[in-house]
């Protein structure tokens, strides 16, 4: 009866470090798998905003460029 009971606590103690440690490796694959897409989501949204919005930007600054060569050309 006391070999059972201590062979009960032994797995009950065992069973709750097991869950402890499936929550570590859990939250150490979460923040790789977060590391990896952040790397490669950064690069890849400053390229998506450059293409967006630099199509925007490239006409005023065609035209102020423009202007600098007529105004360089007529000097």
């Amino acid at each position: 009866m006391m070999l059972e009971l201590i062979v009960f606590v032994l797995f009950c103690w065992l069973f709750f470090k097991a869950i402890g440690l499936a929550f570590k490796v859990a939250w150490g694959a979460a923040k790789i798998a977060a590391s990896v897409l952040l790397a490669l989501a950064c690069p890849l949204l400053i390229l998506c905003l450059l293409f967006a919005g630099g199509i925007v930007l490239l006409v005023p600054i065609a035209l102020i460029a423009a202007a600098f060569g007529l105004l360089k050309a007529c000097i």
